[in-house]
């Protein structure tokens, strides 16, 4: 099995009312070179000005990106290029990144090729450290920058380096 560490940037709390603007992934394996990333144009009106600011893009910009059926079926496409066996879905926070890319796929290409399932790195560094309290965000590398693709980088950093510590996990 493949894990893809995932990271979304949306304007706004849920998928649906509002849009996921952009998706950044890496199959997490020594030297993160397969990585997918794009910018996909608002499904809805509505917007939330502090979510998008965070995404480092205007709504002017935002409207200019590809439509998001044509992202949908590249990343379901590259999922399956890259991909050893079952693909698993891994984020920071897969309550949020989840919701939209799970949302996305069904609404706009009928299917999604990660199941129905994710797993949290937060909460798998919770367990391993046994403290409810920790986090993981000082073993990633790349900056966190809200650019999707860099922060799904710096998050396989992470579980890279989980695994170095004594996480039994296997990449292929």
């Amino acid at each position: 099995m493949s894990f893809i560490m995932v990271d979304v940037e949306a304007d706004g709390p849920i998928p649906g009312d509002y849009s996921m603007l952009s998706i950044g992934a890496v199959v997490v394996e020594e030297g993160l070179k397969k990585t997918f990333y794009a910018e996909l144009k608002p499904i809805s009106d509505k917007y939330n000005s502090e979510k998008l600011s965070y995404s480092g893009f205007t709504r002017e910009q935002a409207m200019k990106f590809e439509e998001p059926k044509a992202v949908m079926e590249r990343f379901a496409r590259w999922i399956k290029d890259n991909s050893i066996g079952r693909p698993v879905f891994i984020s920071d926070n897969n309550g949020f990144d989840w919701m939209f890319v799970c949302w996305y796929f069904w609404h706009f290409i009928g299917e999604n090729p990660f199941g129905f399932s994710s797993q949290n790195l937060g909460s798998l560094y919770k367990g391993m450290v046994k403290d409810f309290t920790k986090n993981f965000k000082h073993l990633r590398e790349t900056r966190h920058t809200h650019n999707a693709l860099d922060d799904a980088k710096g998050n396989a950093e992470s579980l890279l380096k989980l695994k170095k510590q004594g996480l039994r996990i296997e990449f292929e």
